[in-house]
């Protein structure tokens, strides 16, 4: 099983924005830390949970289990609908991706249990402010 923890950042709302990535299991420990240019906190994490799919996908693994520290993302991958339209198409494109694997999980978690994938956001924000 493919551990996934997700995050991601945002410096103003919207404002320059990072991602981060932290996959461990199945002999895999990747970190990834992407500038994703301006753009608001949730779309941040919609992208990070997205990137996150994708890369767990080319590792070939058929069971992934997703750790998160925003409420929004978690409750809308559960229940396959977000209220606001601007995060439909992000929420659809995840829900595509996880059908892809024999089993998925997503959970949320505090703060401090995602202090990996925090870092490597927050990483991307300072690498995009200096590109």
């Amino acid at each position: 099983m493919l551990e996934v923890y997700i995050d991601g950042a945002s410096a103003g709302n919207p404002g320059p924005s990072g991602i981060g990535i932290f996959i461990k299991g199945e002999g895999q420990l990747i970190k990834i830390s992407e500038y994703i240019g301006e753009t608001n906190n949730h779309i941040a994490e919609f992208t990070a949970l997205i990137r996150g799919l994708e890369e767990a996908k080319k590792l070939g693994s058929s069971l992934v289990s997703v750790r998160s520290d925003s409420k929004i993302v978690v409750a809308s991958v559960e229940k396959q609908y977000v209220k606001n339209e601007l995060y439909q198409p992000l929420l659809q494109q995840a829900i595509r991706l996880t059908e892809q694997f024999d089993l998925f999980f997503i959970k949320w978690i505090p703060d401090n249990q995602n202090k990996a994938a925090d870092a490597l956001a927050r990483e991307a924000i300072l690498k995009g402010k200096t590109s």
